[in-house]
């Protein structure tokens, strides 16, 4: 599963690597400001996050479709939720992640699954490795750790999106919001959690992009070893357990670690 991640990525500049137009609203828009102004090393559920679609364009519809960046909530609505006050909807089970062997089928997301996907960037994301109590009394140990490209470049995880609107408050502004596929973890990932997000290479972009046509099914069956043989991961600090705690620091080395890492064999 994937129920945080960090990301440093500028949208202006995410837009310009991708010639993609930002849909943002952020400033500014064109000049990039440091992505420090932008960093957000904990992104934790119901954060609003930078995602890219391909869409047309609502005034010239019979144009090819332009890649978008657009901030929409973590955790999926589904566009037939109830709202609990005018404009804001019913809470429900925070949907920050789907099954992508399912997605097709699930009523939560097979309409998004159809005709609304995108990609999630970031630089890496946390699981936690579950041990037990040294003493073998106690609670087990949760350690956390960050996977990410040993070279630092920047990952794209396969997501759906959906719009949420107000039926019965028809001046409401809509709620985009998105979750993240995973998958079953593989290779040394596997050995920190069963689960990890799907990552969507550039190659397959153009498909699992396409607003006007089903992804191919073997999008979604799966990471292969080529797609996760440049991540890495290693153990950081228990910080990041706290979702208050925000900062570089939360990707540092875990101090004492080097055996962790040794035994797992995944530096």
């Amino acid at each position: 599963m994937c129920g945080r991640y960090a990301t440093t990525t500028n949208p202006g500049r995410l837009a310009a690597d991708l010639d993609a137009v930002d849909e943002t609203g952020d400033e500014p828009a064109t000049a990039f400001a440091d992505n420090a102004d932008y960093a957000d090393y904990n992104v934790a559920p119901t954060t609003r996050v930078l995602t890219v679609v391909e869409r047309h364009d609502h005034e010239h519809p019979d144009d090819d479709p332009r890649l978008r960046v657009r901030r929409m909530r973590w955790g999926l609505i589904p566009s037939w939720t109830k709202a609990a006050e005018p404009g804001v909807p019913a809470k429900g089970k925070p949907l920050f992640n789907a099954r992508a062997d399912r997605v097709v089928s699930a009523p939560s997301f097979r309409d998004s699954a159809r005709r609304r996907r995108c990609l999630v960037p970031m630089d890496g994301w946390y699981e936690w490795l579950v041990e037990p109590a040294p003493t073998g009394k106690g609670k087990a140990v949760k350690q956390p750790f960050y996977m990410a490209h040993a070279d630092g470049s920047r990952l794209y995880m396969a997501g759906l999106w959906s719009v949420w609107r107000d039926r019965d408050t028809p001046d409401a502004p809509p709620l985009m919001s998105c979750t993240i596929l995973t998958t079953d973890a593989i290779g040394d990932l596997a050995r920190i959690h069963d689960r990890m997000p799907l990552p969507m290479p550039r190659e397959h972009w153009d498909a699992w992009l396409d607003p006007d046509h089903p992804a191919p099914a073997d999008l979604l069956t799966g990471a292969s070893p080529a797609e996760v043989e440049s991540i890495v991961a290693r153990p950081v600090s228990t910080l990041v357990n706290n979702v208050r705690n925000n900062g570089p620091e939360l990707l540092a080395p875990a101090a004492g670690a080097a055996g962790a890492e040794g035994q797992l064999g995944l530096l």
